[in-house]
């Protein structure tokens, strides 16, 4: 018998140091006080500076490891630092929001990191079980998370329906993968067109488990028609993990759209564009219009996330690698103005009032006028004015869908853009043409509204420099 080549674990460093660190902050954060659960927090923070130093000091080049069911690319290293970064910015906004509402646990930060771990197994999947292997850690976690606040009734709704929709949307990706499976006799992505009979790539089976699969992937992305967890988990969460779900995870499910379309069954893109070009065009569709009619700003996000959830899927609808540079830049971008525009509104609450109300903005520029124009330009970038960063990331998109030969579908895009608009800059009419209902003053600590200060800036600063993110992420897909 041919002996089994020894595995490379130093491959997969950066999950297996956050494994034990989090077994570790675990364990320490049980025999600590309440008084003393800043050491979570800190431990915490700790913990991802480090798993971004491995990620840096990796080796750089494409590797597979654990029988190909692990890879280390430049795709993987540039979503794990951005992972890492939104994560600790994510527990920076959160803390004082949680210490005010008596939710400063420890349980919320080793949630968070457990989400990273499935966050980083995603990204790194070289097999389709190792794909759902991630979905599954960073979907128990966001479950618990969302439910975290036990003495919430609406929290604890929003948990079991994200639980429910979840787990049907875990049993469309599993039987997807089974059908592929049977097709091609693989779970490896970059063997399953090898295992693909090329007459098989019309085949009814082959088709209805690209379907079933791309169903599930539509779900955990947000997309329309599979959208109808994330108005009431966006609305019934607190809103420090809003924050959460609305950015890191993300990144996760760019990745398994990637990973599973542009590199797994890249070669067979005329089975399955016409349907993610579907299900981004609805998305954008019912994004833009039914959240013209939200008045909670929490649900608006979430109307606007199924929106932008659509031009990312645009990008990979495209089919091409302009396509795919153009949906990774996109969910980098748009993650980072979902960070800023979740945070405001934490850093706008205080015990006892949530600001979820788009009036609860009114005035804002009056009691906090540094801080007003720092959610418009959140707010206009993400509505895609130049020159914000938002506008190229949604430029970048509609040029990749028209350079695939398909203008029409940017046309469609183009025009639900515009309608969106208006829901984003009304609450920029409300924050400075609006009297107050109530004394709009943005809270928090100094290092806070730095870090705020910095995010928002950002999307100016980098509408201006964006092209080193953009080499970034040439270099990182070829």
């Amino acid at each position: 018998m041919t002996p089994m080549p020894p595995i490379n674990l130093a491959l997969a460093a950066p999950e297996i140091y956050l494994l034990v660190a989090i077994c570790v902050v675990l364990l320490v954060d049980l025999f600590l006080p309440q008084q003393a659960r800043q050491v979570t927090y800190l431990a915490s923070l700790f913990v991802l500076a480090m798993t971004a130093a491995i990620v840096v000091n990796a080796p750089t080049g494409h590797e597979f490891g654990y029988y190909g069911m692990y890879v280390r690319d430049g795709v993987s290293r540039l979503l794990k630092l951005i992972t890492c970064g939104t994560v600790a910015a994510t527990f920076l906004y959160g803390r004082d929001y949680l210490i005010a509402r008596g939710l400063f646990k420890g349980e919320f930060y080793v949630l968070g990191l457990f989400a990273v771990l499935g966050i980083f197994v995603m990204i790194s999947a070289g097999s389709l079980l190792t794909l759902y292997l991630g979905i599954e850690i960073l979907a128990l976690s966001q479950y618990a998370l969302v439910a975290f606040d036990r003495d919430s009734p609406v929290a604890a709704e929003a948990a079991m329906k994200y639980f429910v929709l979840g787990a049907i949307a875990s049993g469309m990706i599993l039987y997807g993968i089974s059908m592929i499976y049977g097709m091609t006799g693989t779970f490896a992505l970059g063997d399953l067109i090898g295992g693909l009979h090329p007459d098989m790539i019309h085949n009814v089976g082959f088709l209805l488990g690209l379907s079933f699969l791309l169903a599930g992937i539509g779900f955990k992305f947000g997309a329309a028609p599979f959208h109808m967890w994330v108005p009431d988990v966006y609305h019934g969460a607190p809103t420090a993990v809003t924050l959460f779900l609305g950015a890191a995870p993300k990144l996760a499910y760019f990745a398994l759209a990637f990973r599973v379309l542009a590199e797994g069954l890249g070669a067979t893109v005329d089975a399955w564009r016409g349907m993610v070009v579907i299900l981004a065009l609805v998305s954008i569709a019912l994004g833009s219009l039914v959240g013209l009619a939200q008045t909670n700003i929490k649900r608006l996000f979430a109307y606007s996330t199924i929106a932008n959830v659509g031009f990312v899927l645009l990008g990979i609808g495209a089919g091409t690698s302009a396509g795919y540079r153009a949906a990774m830049f996109y969910t980098i971008t748009y993650v980072l103005m979902a960070l800023g525009s979740f945070a405001t509104i934490i850093l706008l609450s205080k015990k006892g009032f949530e600001a979820d109300r788009i009036d609860d903005f009114k005035g804002l520029a009056r009691s906090s006028p540094w801080f007003a124009w720092m959610m418009l330009f959140l707010m206009v970038s993400t509505a895609g004015v130049p020159p914000f960063v938002g506008f190229f990331s949604k430029l970048y998109v509609l040029q990749a869908v028209v350079g695939s030969g398909q203008p029409w579908v940017a046309g469609i895009a183009l025009v639900f853009s515009v309608v969106a608009a208006f829901y984003y800059l009304r609450i920029v009419k409300v924050m400075f043409f609006d009297e107050p209902e109530v004394d709009a003053v943005v809270q928090g600590a100094p290092a806070l509204r730095l870090l705020l200060s910095v995010n928002a800036a950002g999307v100016l600063v980098l509408g201006f420099f964006h092209s080193p993110l953009l080499a970034a992420i040439e270099h990182a897909i070829h």
